[in-house]
């Protein structure tokens, strides 16, 4: 039996500011990056931690929203696909890199952080609520896993 699945969920905070641009048609195109922590104890007792940095894309509104209501250090929980990129530089090196392409993202900081900005991210919701005027929540930071 043949599978083909590719489903990702990453939460972290944004490494960089989103940078907005439009495609030729006009599409929306938002590109950012994630720092996701991992801490761990060795066994020999000692704490680690690594970090795992991830490129990621959104188009139309998702990439609007993105923009607007995000920032460099902001945390967000994302879903999407991974995608793989190839390409030539032109002194002829052959460069390659995964990225996460965004479906839907999810507001995971605190109301004291980010004003009263809508917790989920759905073309309907987000797009019709200004930040005034979205869903009341409020999350403390030592509930947010990373």
């Amino acid at each position: 039996m043949a599978i083909s699945f590719n489903k990702i969920i990453f939460g972290g905070r944004l490494s960089r500011d989103p940078q907005l641009s439009y495609l030729p048609n006009q599409t929306s195109v938002v590109e950012f990056g994630l720092a996701n922590n991992r801490r761990w104890t060795s066994k020999d007792g000692e704490q680690k931690e690594e970090t795992c940095f991830v490129d990621a894309q959104a188009f139309g509104k998702t990439a609007e929203n993105i923009n607007k209501y995000f920032k460099k250090g902001r945390p967000i929980l994302i879903e999407g696909r991974l995608d793989f990129s190839q390409w030539e530089t032109p002194e002829g090196q052959k460069r390659s890199k995964h990225r996460i392409h965004v479906d839907n993202f999810t507001f995971v900081d605190s109301k004291q952080d980010a004003g009263s900005a809508p917790r989920s991210q759905d073309s309907e919701t987000v797009a019709q609520a200004e930040i005034g005027d979205a869903m009341d929540y409020a999350y403390p930071k030592d509930d947010i896993p990373f």
